[in-house]
């Protein structure tokens, strides 16, 4: 688990890779739990997903990854607008982007990232309201 999320904070994921990744974290999962005895049969079998995710009492790795890139979103949030970090996070970069299709900024992600847990606000907003209500970052 270390080694998959080093550096996650800054991941921006697409549908296939969470998919790859959620596939190998239960391979993982597997071979940690082992394999099940039916009771009706009497046969051994593999574990479903369902059974995985009951037997694991921690978040899956693409919700932690969610969780931490929330985080580092919160830490770039306090830093100055013209520091490199920021204007990354916000898509205000120097220069011309290619032709095509624009990329998604890391607002994009986050926004998506706070709708999946219920907050419907700006995220920058609520980040300066748990500040100032003493909550620490998220």
């Amino acid at each position: 688990m270390p080694v998959v999320l080093c550096g996650c904070e800054t991941l921006l994921l697409t549908l296939r890779e969470e998919h790859s990744l959620r596939v190998s974290e239960n391979r993982v999962l597997r071979k940690i739990f082992g394999h099940k005895r039916d009771k009706v049969t009497g046969e051994w079998r593999k574990l479903h997903n369902e059974e995985l995710t009951d037997l694991l009492s921690s978040p899956n790795i693409i919700q932690v990854i969610r969780l931490r890139r929330m985080g580092w979103a919160g830490h770039v949030a306090h830093i100055v607008e013209r520091r490199g970090a920021y204007r990354v996070l916000v898509g205000k970069l120097d220069g011309k982007r290619p032709l095509g299709r624009p990329r998604h900024i890391w607002e994009v992600y986050i926004k998506m990232d706070l709708q999946e847990v219920g907050w419907e606000m700006a995220w920058i907003e609520l980040i300066w309201l748990r500040i100032g209500a003493g909550g620490g970052l998220l």
